[in-house]
């Protein structure tokens, strides 16, 4: 059998890709709630480049194009789909650089090879009516990944087709899943997740599957490179509406790449850039036929995804409720909202859980031994101008937490860490609970040394830095 790790060390070729990548970013893409009008002129660039057949395979259910780029000459014909959910855009941003990729003038050798062996189909956006919202579904309310036996949706109607068609020898369904996927019994976020999905109840291994585990071990080798022990496998229980499980059913070696998180990545680029490495990785590896020297039960030995991950997690801080103090753990996570145009956001944060976490991890972690949960006092702001980002500190280590607006606001977002409120708000009682708005201050011998602004930590010693847009107003 094929050494992984032998084989990855000895070769170089993704260390560049890696290290070469800022190359071939489309550096156009660069937010997550881009809109299917941003892709067409990215598209049409493709059509002056005789290697490329583009086509339109359909449209959505609210008239948007559904295009298939392909390129290559091989026999072995690659289907490889993005964004069947609106709001996962990651490796459609990657399937972009991959064709700066093949456009530039390095790394011949390899991508003769590819070309030569392997004919690819890159359908970027299966669902541009759901990436207009950036929501999850299509414009039915329908999850396309959910639709591979009726076929109610003209999208999966689509997908469908293009698959018979091709008889797509392998098929590569990207997704992203929820940053708070970790691998299991770390505090690592399952940054890249595999899946070779189950065809059957009993999660048999044909070849059709044996092929994708192949596949999947080997990329897994090479981003344990960039992402070390930040990889993550999906749980295969057997789906019999998903496409994924269908696809591979159907006769097509099916790898699903699901995108997770990253320290300080929210727009996921980092992210972007293991999947484009993660892919040409299978690619090469079905190229040259490398994968069949793998045991499949490499794939086995990748830890499974758990989700016990948190924005940021408290430890240890003292609460005093009827008298009485405890102690308690708090886990809190950022939610976006969306924008009205749903190409920004905003985050409203919420606490997910309290007690004993120990067995969870965040992001960030605060240490709270000898730290004290205290409530905010209500600053009266004479005029919602709002110089008072020149005093938020000092503002802040006084105990204040909350100012008052004499005219409302029309949205929830504050770009200062302070809590906005109207002229008709009450400072509540502190208490806590599941679902509740975490904004409080931490106190240490008497001192305030910490604020919690909608579920955002700032060290009051350190300061607060101008970039910082997660205050919030409350009526």
């Amino acid at each position: 059998m094929l050494s992984l790790a032998t084989y990855a060390q000895n070769d170089e070729f993704y260390e560049e890709l890696f290290q070469n990548y800022d190359t071939y970013k489309e550096h156009s893409l660069t937010h997550r709630r881009f809109k299917h009008a941003d892709i067409q002129p990215l598209i049409d660039n493709l059509r002056t480049n005789p290697i490329y057949e583009i086509q339109k395979v359909g449209e959505s259910v609210e008239g948007r194009s559904i295009q298939m780029i392909s390129v290559g000459t091989g026999t072995k014909n690659i289907l490889l789909w993005s964004q069947m959910h609106g709001d996962e855009p990651t490796a459609t941003q990657a399937i972009f650089d991959l064709f700066n990729f093949l456009n530039a003038d390095d790394f011949k050798q390899q991508k003769k090879l590819i070309l030569k062996k392997l004919k690819l189909h890159f359908i970027p956006m299966l669902n541009p009516d759901g990436a207009e919202l950036f929501k999850r579904r299509n414009a039915l309310g329908i999850d396309l990944n959910r639709d591979a036996l009726r076929l109610q949706t003209p999208e999966g109607q689509v997908l469908k087709r293009m698959r018979d068609s091709l008889q797509a020898a392998v098929g590569f369904n990207l997704h992203d899943q929820s940053r708070y996927y970790n691998a299991e019994r770390t505090e690592k976020p399952a940054t890249i997740s595999y899946l070779a999905t189950a065809y059957n109840y009993e999660k048999d291994i044909n070849k059709t599957r044996a092929t994708s585990m192949k596949v999947i071990a080997f990329m897994n080798d090479i981003i344990q490179e960039y992402a070390p022990g930040q990889v993550g496998r999906y749980n295969d229980d057997f789906e019999p509406r998903a496409f994924g499980d269908n696809i591979q059913k159907w006769g097509t070696s099916l790898i699903l790449i699901e995108s997770g998180g990253y320290q300080n990545d929210i727009e996921k680029q980092t992210i972007r850039k293991l999947n484009f490495v993660s892919i040409l990785a299978a690619l090469e590896t079905l190229a040259d036929k490398s994968y069949k020297k793998i045991s499949s039960k490499e794939y086995d030995m990748i830890p499974m995804n758990d989700r016990k991950l948190f924005d940021l997690k408290l430890e240890q801080l003292s609460f005093e409720k009827n008298g009485k103090t405890f102690q308690i753990d708090l886990g809190i996570n950022r939610y976006e909202v969306d924008h009205s145009n749903y190409r920004d956001f905003y985050n409203r944060s919420q606490i997910i859980d309290i007690g004993d976490l120990s067995t969870y991890y965040g992001y960030e972690t605060f240490k709270g031994n000898g730290y004290t949960i205290v409530p905010g006092k209500l600053y009266n702001l004479e005029s919602n101008s709002l110089p008072i980002r020149q005093r938020t500190l000092e503002l802040l280590k006084e105990g204040y937490l909350y100012y008052q607006l004499d005219e409302p606001l029309d949205s929830q977002e504050v770009t200062v860490p302070l809590v906005a409120v109207s002229k008709a708000f009450q400072v509540p009682k502190l208490d806590l609970y599941i679902g509740l708005n975490p904004s409080f201050l931490l106190e240490k011998d008497g001192i305030i040394t910490h604020a919690v602004v909608n579920g955002f930590l700032i060290d009051l010693q350190q300061g607060i830095t101008d970039s910082f847009r997660n205050g919030l107003y409350l009526r």
